[in-house]
């Protein structure tokens, strides 16, 4: 398989540090994997790991993408895609921070489109120092749509993209990522809703060998309670299921939004009902997941041509540089992307 790309993440942040000790403690795993970022803030994030007893991870210049492949284990090959740092402070937001961060995306994305990596796993950026950059985007999520539109020469809107949370108990799918509550619940239309319905049920159709079981939750309250606390349920969810079955999806609901993770969560007592949830914005979908464990979730883009994912959680400005990151979600974000890669699940490129 070709090399999965790791981009290093905002350099203020723990981006570094995880993705040290992701080499350091899963050698296996990480083989075949290079980051995209800065070589001495690598190096530095490495010396900072270093410790009586247990020596730093030498950290490797690549000169190109094909030079990973003769990389020994336990060590951290970086390909400096981005200009030179210096002067960055850890912990604060900072325009060249945003720069490097934003930038090693752009170069991995552009190598994914081209072929020449199988896969990208973004460690955590800082939304205002992204913003303090210049790019006009909120996220990895809408960047990596951009370019993804570019390299297709259509539209963003021909190229509509959802984010999926994932770990080993729950899946949940976005209708809204980064924006108000207000816009989000603007944003809950039939069209948008029936999109994110067909984008789960191809990505996880294609992962899971057969037709996902994707359960919707409602906006309001008990769904609505049959219009008591609102009618988008009735005149905008309900619809667009409607349509989706008739497509001959399988899909339910709208369910009340406080128990329809229940149901698709899976337990060493149960197996889940559903496969996947359909969440009307990010707090809706984002808090269950989090709750069992930012540490077992994984971020995954569905709808794009190539396969991205990232650990749950974000730069952690206020722990960065101490050494007690804990690196278990990008282990996971890791291997959920060579798994996709491996099996070119839902991501054929158009």
């Amino acid at each position: 398989m070709k090399p999965i790309a790791i981009t290093a993440g905002d350099p203020a942040g723990i981006g570094p540090e995880i993705i040290v000790k992701a080499f350091r403690d899963a050698p296996e795993l990480t083989q075949g994997c290079f980051v995209v970022g800065d070589v001495d803030t690598l190096r530095r994030a490495s010396q900072a790991l270093g410790r009586p007893g247990r020596l730093a991870l030498p950290v490797a210049h690549l000169y190109g993408v094909d030079d990973v492949l003769h990389m020994p284990p336990r060590c951290v090959p970086v390909l400096q895609a981005i200009g030179p740092l210096d002067g960055i402070v850890l912990g604060e937001i900072s325009a060249q921070a945003g720069r490097a961060a934003g930038g090693a995306v752009v170069w991995a994305a552009r190598a994914a489109l081209a072929g020449e990596v199988a896969a990208i796993v973004t460690a955590p950026l800082h939304k205002e120092s992204l913003a303090a950059a210049g790019f006009p985007f909120p996220g990895h999520t809408e960047l990596l749509q951009a370019e993804a539109a570019a390299h297709l020469g259509c539209t963003i809107t021909e190229m509509p993209v959802r984010m999926m949370l994932a770990n080993d108990e729950l899946r949940t799918v976005l209708v809204s990522i980064h924006m108000s509550l207000r816009q989000a619940i603007l944003a809950v239309t039939p069209e948008n809703v029936l999109a994110t319905i067909r984008i789960a049920h191809r990505a996880l159709g294609a992962a899971l060998g057969r037709a996902p079981r994707i359960g919707v939750a409602g906006l309001n309250p008990h769904a609505g309670e049959g219009g008591l606390f609102g009618s988008e349920e009735l005149e905008i969810i309900a619809p667009a299921i409607a349509r989706a079955r008739a497509d001959g999806l399988d899909v339910h609901g709208p369910y009340a939004p406080d128990t329809v993770f229940m149901r698709a969560r899976a337990t060493t007592s149960k197996p889940a009902e559903l496969d996947v949830v359909i969440a009307m914005y990010h707090d809706q979908g984002l808090i269950p997941v989090k709750y069992l464990g930012v540490e077992k979730g994984v971020n995954v883009t569905l709808g794009l041509p190539l396969v991205r994912t990232s650990p749950d959680h974000g730069t952690a400005f206020d722990i960065a540089g101490q050494g007690v990151a804990d690196a278990s979600s990008l282990v996971e974000a890791i291997r959920m992307a060579r798994s996709l890669a491996t099996e070119n699940a839902g991501f054929p490129r158009h």
